[in-house]
């Protein structure tokens, strides 16, 4: 068994596929296996290469009750957390990168300021393993999705990265005068916000659709447009290709942006990358300066 550890989010999950492809390239004929949050389960079956699902909730701990997998894979983090969590498998071979607290120091030196596409595919190349930086595709779902609607996600993770309700409503508002049929999505847990978000841009209760994430990943792969701050359903429409307008706060486009082509627009008023998932109350600075009208102007591109 090959054992990849990446127990994280969409986003992180999305940005780490080029780096699975090369791992299935390299291990054609062993099982894939990937330590990852089950809820993941409907996207990671969608990069077409992942064998099973090991369950695992960030860097808790847990129990290793199977043979040792022949490389162990941290797509994870830098350690030594990560690093340890993988030897408690017993691995023959740990690829990671190097952390002297971990006593790990044949991987290649940590850059902060890698795009994380290009962080993974980096490691994989240090360790011989070809990876294709570009290859972010996942499959469409079969889920019955209608097509050519606009996407608004209004969600984020930490408020530093949410921009305003009032700003992402405004933006609705418009495009839908503009002949857009705007839907606005979220998680369970940020239904309140899209439906706020909803009523101020004059969207009826179908405008607001509840979906699991095949349905949000079909709802993507077959839009018109998405529009959204820097979060992972963003990282969904570079899977797809789908035209995207991307807002970033705290982290620079240039660490976790989409991808250089001419269907996606990233903005960004800040001057300096700094961690996107602070809890502190209050939206970024350089997200707020982001107004609808400059939105409004990447998306008549599309």
């Amino acid at each position: 068994m090959i054992l990849a550890l990446r127990a994280l989010g969409v986003g992180d999950l999305a940005t780490a596929v080029p780096a699975l492809r090369g791992l299935r390239g390299a291990f054609g004929g062993r099982p894939l296996a990937l330590a990852a949050p089950t809820w993941l389960t409907p996207l990671i079956e969608l990069t077409g290469v992942v064998d099973e699902v090991i369950p695992a909730d960030g860097l808790a701990p847990w129990r290793w009750e199977r043979d040792a997998p022949e490389v162990a894979v941290n797509l994870h983090g830098s350690g030594p957390e990560s690093h340890r969590l993988l030897h408690m498998t017993q691995p023959a071979k740990l690829w990671a990168f190097a952390s002297a607290p971990a006593g790990h120091l044949d991987g290649p030196t940590w850059n902060e300021e890698d795009h994380e596409v290009h962080r993974w595919c980096r490691l994989l190349r240090h360790y011989g393993v070809p990876a294709d930086e570009t290859d972010l595709s996942l499959r469409v779902p079969g889920a019955g999705v209608a097509g050519g609607a606009t996407i608004i996600h209004p969600g984020a993770k930490s408020p530093s990265r949410r921009w305003p309700a009032e700003r992402f409503a405004a933006v609705a508002s418009a495009l839908t005068a503009a002949g857009h049929r705007v839907v606005v999505t979220g998680s369970e847990s940020e239904r309140p916000l899209c439906e706020q978000v909803a009523e101020r841009a004059g969207l009826g209760a179908a405008a607001v659709p509840r979906t699991g994430l095949a349905e949000l990943a079909g709802l993507v792969a077959k839009a018109r447009l998405l529009i959204s701050g820097d979060t992972g359903i963003a990282h969904l429409a570079s899977a797809y290709r789908t035209p995207s307008v991307v807002l970033f706060g705290p982290m620079s486009p240039k660490r976790w942006g989409p991808p250089d082509r001419p269907y996606h627009r990233s903005i960004w008023h800040g001057t300096r990358s700094e961690p996107g998932d602070s809890m502190k109350p209050g939206v970024h600075p350089a997200l707020l300066a982001v107004t609808p009208a400059e939105v409004l102007d990447a998306a008549a591109a599309f």
